[in-house]
């Protein structure tokens, strides 16, 4: 099975998208036979929600077992509560120097293990000095403009100078020797006293993001040294916020002045890295929230919603650039790491956002470039996918396997600071220590740098996620350093006991053909000291269970149990409904119902339904639409270019939506019963308890959206689009997917 994840809204920072309708014509033909996700339903209704149960849960316990430095004092991290994750942007108010890739205690660290050999700190010592970019000896050479992209292109000559200048200064922060430091300062003087432009094409915004993130860091590890004048380190800060800066700044909003799909994750994360970098090192705030509030929620391909496109079983996330090129998708990896590390220095948590997402993305591609004992690339899981440049439905061939010196940091927060297993990273760093580098995309050297003492106890297994496939429930959780194997446990109440049902050894998942029942999960780890306590328990119900169920008789309250309740907005009133009952009257303007955020979160397979009364058939109205901006959804188009009624669900905008069709447009002036389910890959849609229209081949579901922010009855994501004029009663959702005999039974229930 095959899933895919979503991309979410950040408005300030973007720019709008074309409408799906403004496709060209045979990318709008191919996605209408494309399949659907839909939503499930079910005739009885339960209290609580399924998919997570009530446990407010974190992905790792806060505290550090290392000393030292800003470990001492835990980032935020992001809570998990119902399989639900917070959608509260993390911010910075009060700057710590040094601050970036490395803290005080890092150097303190670095020098405490150099000086005692130990490995493998000294083995990446050792790179470091037999670097060519490590000399004291070597003259800057700084251009008043620089050029990335079409002719005259010599931005080559500036990142040499960038490595330079980092590994001087870093060699400085090991040996205390102020040859280093000062030959360092002088590259940053040389520099800033000279460069007044950066242009060229396109590839003139990777020079800004990149190198300004580079050039940043550089500079970081150089504040604190008295030979660098004040006046002089203005000076910097002035060339980085001058000219570095807006143009990061400028591609998150614009893109170039192409649709936002046109360019691939690497793009937007050098960027944020940049802006994230840039604000530390000139001590503005509002940059760093900038780049924090673009990746935990913008609509570009780097944001976390987006550059892991989706989460396959066993938490492996699929890689936004996977079907390009193994350089660029590991060029992503790189510039996420670095941006993860640089925010964890300032007490922010990127590397937990949504569930460990970064880590769930680099152990997909550290596998994609590895081989097994007989040289042979490893099978890793591909959902197609989709966006302006075309369709890829397999991982490229190109450049696998790619190797870059990105790894490093990556490996040490997940398995050394947080003692979470991550078998294919690990893989990855340990097969190529000591990391060096080769100037350009990088900095390198995080053997030396971001090395650590293992982890000193053996954690339960954490994040702990499951929803309905196929039937069937389907768990996936992260492990522990430690473990050479987990039980999976299941029970029918929260307080146990709780059966082992199954032992895992390898990927992380696990499905379970369940009885009809309420089911409690939860997992342990086998390690050579012992089994670990288990983990925090998740509730499923099976085969369905109701998640929202609004009457709209007269008020927009949610009678599941699970507190739901819709907020009317705009033109919104209480109109004749079916008999004698009220229904929810929406005046085709500004008139919508929104629900709480995070209700498609832990839906795999699904239900939805309504009683809908149609005023006029109008195109690319909404009877409802969930997700979080114009980039990803789950939408029902009672009419669309076509002039038929779909179901349609996509994480890459009109790009990759896969649908399901009806042959005919929802009918106007009379109440009707509309369903759609999904159950693994195939969907369909109801209408008046008749099936009208089914998909196949879907391989995007609700859950892979995260905690979506725009779920609205009535609303399109997109601005443009008409707001839906008509009525509507009894709007159902259910995780589990209706049957034919269920949704008939829904359509023929007499009115009140």
């Amino acid at each position: 099975m095959n899933f895919s994840s979503s991309e979410s809204l950040f408005e300030a920072l973007s720019k709008s998208l074309d409408h799906p309708s403004d496709l060209p014509a045979a990318l709008s033909r191919r996605r209408l036979v494309q399949g659907l996700v839909a939503a499930p339903f079910i005739s009885g209704l339960s209290g609580l929600s399924a998919c997570g149960g009530k446990a407010h849960e974190k992905d790792a316990d806060a505290s550090d077992p290392n000393t030292g430095g800003s470990d001492t004092t835990p980032p935020v991290s992001v809570s998990l509560d119902n399989q639900v994750e917070d959608t509260t942007l993390p911010t910075v108010s009060t700057l710590v120097h040094p601050g970036l890739l490395h803290t005080q205690a890092d150097f303190v660290r670095m020098r405490e293990k150099v000086a005692a050999g130990a490995s493998p700190w000294i083995e990446g010592w050792n790179a470091l000095l037999a670097s060519g970019y490590a000399s004291a000896t070597a003259t800057p050479r700084p251009l008043a403009t620089v050029i990335r992209g079409g002719d005259g292109s010599n931005f080559a000559q500036m990142y040499i100078d960038i490595a330079r200048t980092y590994q001087l200064a870093l060699r400085w922060q090991v040996t205390g020797d102020t040859l280093y430091a000062d030959k360092a300062v002088e590259f940053l003087n040389a520099w800033s006293s000279t460069m007044t432009a950066l242009t060229g094409n396109a590839d003139r915004f990777l020079a800004a993001g990149i190198y300004g993130y580079e050039w940043a860091n550089a500079a970081e590890l150089m504040r604190s040294y008295p030979g660098w004048a004040a006046a002089d380190i203005q000076s910097f800060q002035n060339l980085l916020s001058g000219i570095f800066y807006p143009l990061s700044h400028d591609f998150l909003i614009n893109h170039n002045g192409s649709e936002i799909t046109n360019y691939w994750a690497n793009w937007d994360l050098c960027a944020i890295s940049a802006i994230f970098a840039i604000g530390v090192f000139c001590d503005k705030p509002d940059y760093c929230n900038e780049a924090l509030a673009y990746y935990t929620g913008g609509r570009g391909n780097g944001s976390a919603a987006h550059n892991v496109y989706v989460l396959h079983p066993g938490h492996l996330g699929q890689w936004q650039e996977s079907g390009r090129d193994q350089g660029h998708s590991t060029l992503g990896i790189a510039l996420v790491g670095a941006l993860a590390e640089m925010a964890w220095n300032q007490g922010i948590d990127l590397y937990g956002f949504r569930n460990n997402r970064l880590l769930a993305g680099a152990e997909y591609v550290a596998k994609t470039n590895l081989a097994d004992a007989a040289g042979n690339t490893y099978v890793v899981p591909y959902a197609p996918y989709a966006n302006r440049q075309g369709q890829t439905t397999d991982i490229s061939s190109s450049g696998r396997p790619f190797y870059r010196p990105c790894w490093e940091s990556v490996y040490n927060h997940y398995t050394k600071r947080k003692g979470l297993a991550a078998p294919w990273v690990t893989a990855m760093t340990l097969g190529h220590q000591p990391e060096g580098n080769t100037a350009g995309d990088q900095l390198g050297f995080g053997t030396l740098s971001f090395s650590r003492d293992a982890y000193a106890e053996a954690l339960a297994p954490s994040g702990l996620r499951g929803c309905l496939r196929e039937g069937q429930v389907l768990l996936s959780w992260w492990g522990c350093t430690t473990a050479t194997s987990y039980k999976v446990k299941r029970a029918a109440s929260a307080s146990g006991p709780f059966t082992t049902i199954g032992s895992v050894t390898e990927l992380l998942t696990y499905p379970d053909a369940v009885a009809n029942g309420t089911w409690y999960y939860a997992v342990s780890a086998v390690t050579p000291s012992g089994e670990t306590a288990d983990s925090k328990a998740i509730r499923i119900v099976t085969p369905v269970e109701a998640r929202v169920v609004l009457p709209l008789t007269g008020n927009a309250n949610d009678t599941s149990g699970a507190g739901s309740h819709g907020t009317l907005n705009g033109g919104t009133a209480w109109g004749a409904g079916r008999g004698s009952a009220q229904a929810l009257q929406l005046d085709g303007t500004n008139g919508y119902l929104s629900l709480p955020n995070g209700i498609m979160a832990a839906l795999g397979d699904f239900s939805i339904s309504t009683w809908v009364y149609w005023n006029s058939a109008v195109p690319f109205t909404r009877v409802f639409d969930f997700g979080s901006s114009d980039i990803a959804y789950l939408a029902l188009i009672p009419k669309d270019g076509a002039g038929v009624m779909r179901c349609t669900l996509t994480g890459t905008t009109g790009w990759g939506e896969q649908s399901i069709v009806a042959s005919s447009a929802l009918p106007t002036g009379r109440w009707v019963h509309v369903a759609v389910t999904l159950s693994g890959t195939v969907g369909k849609l109801y209408l008046d308890g008749a099936e009208v229209g089914s998909g196949s081949g879907i391989t995007f579901a609700p859950f892979q959206m995260g905690t979506t922010v725009q779920n609205w009855i009535g609303r399109s994501q997109y601005a443009a689009d008409p707001f839906f004029n008509g009525r509507l009663q009894d709007f159902r959702i259910h995780a589990g997917a209706l049957t034919a005999a269920d949704v008939a039974a829904m359509a023929a229930v007499a009115a009140g």
